[in-house]
């Protein structure tokens, strides 16, 4: 496991950065409003029990539209629908998904978040110059599958696991880390969000904050919590998870870097050469302490 405890500078400058060019990011209040509602209690990994302290969603209004305007996010909305969710389940890839997948990356190149990335592992000696290199060390990384279960087929993907979700054996949910996700299974009556996750009471977190903490189902299987970004761009999170995934070889890469006001652990384990699965974590934001 590879892991630096101090905030890493280096990573801090560089997340800032792609945090400033990231204009697909969108406005909390204007663009999307959320309601955290209650303080979601303790359940344990496993159990499906878990009291709702939020009776309404936590999405009260997104601009889908302006949503489906940004090229990346259209793009982005198109592969979850892709992806079958229980794993053990091979993936039937078509023709037109694999277009879809290579879309996606056409479009995040475009954007300067990823144009920085690009630059930024080259100087690092982590990625090839030539942007069609590129972009296949991230189409290998993100969209290759593999076998995540055993005793099936090739039946996942790091995009998958991270922003689509899946379930395991029917009885634990994995990944589901997106917040565009979250709110189209919300809007589908997939996700029932039971509450914010805070640690002591000091620490509610506010309804502009682009890094929650939440405890939801899916599909009836209680995820006792899961942090994600909020409002932020698809590129911006697959930018983020692919340089921590190139710094290291370790099957677990864990920084702690300071993204704007949020103090965050960002985790990154591998499968091979594709990510099996990556998160923030929320240590502290606005200096509260959690």
């Amino acid at each position: 496991m590879a892991r630096s405890n101090k905030a890493d500078r280096e990573l801090t400058e560089v997340f800032n950065q792609l945090w400033a060019l990231d204009t697909n990011r969108l406005t909390p209040g204007t663009d999307y409003v959320i309601s955290l509602q209650g303080k979601a209690g303790y359940v344990a990994q496993g159990s499906n029990n878990a009291r709702d302290r939020a009776h309404a969603p936590l999405f009260s209004y997104v601009n889908e539209e302006k949503l489906k305007s940004i090229e990346t996010y259209a793009h982005f909305i198109n592969l979850l629908d892709n992806y079958e969710s229980s794993t053990g389940v091979s993936e039937t890839v078509t023709t037109e998904e694999l277009k879809e997948n290579r879309l996606f990356i056409d479009a995040i190149m475009e954007t300067d978040v990823m144009k920085c990335t690009h630059n930024y592992l080259v100087r690092k000696r982590l990625s090839p110059s030539n942007p069609q290199q590129f972009k296949k060390q991230l189409y290998d990384i993100w969209f290759k599958l593999y076998h995540r279960d055993r005793n099936g087929g090739e039946d996942s993907c790091g995009f998958e696991h991270v922003f689509v979700g899946e379930t395991k054996y029917n009885h634990e949910i994995m990944g589901l880390h997106n917040w565009v996700q979250f709110y189209l299974q919300e809007k589908h009556g997939n996700v029932d969000y039971k509450g914010y996750k805070a640690r002591q009471n000091k620490d509610t977190p506010d309804e502009d904050d682009h890094v929650l903490s939440l405890q939801f189902s899916w599909k009836g299987l209680v995820k006792p919590m899961g942090s994600s970004f909020i409002g932020v761009s698809p590129e911006f999170e697959v930018a983020l998870f692919t340089i921590i995934f190139l710094m290291s070889t370790e099957k677990m890469t864990s920084v702690e870097v300071k993204v704007d006001e949020y103090v965050l652990e960002l985790v990154v384990y591998r499968h091979g050469r594709s990510i099996a699965t990556s998160y923030p974590k929320l240590l502290s934001s606005n200096n509260r302490d959690l």
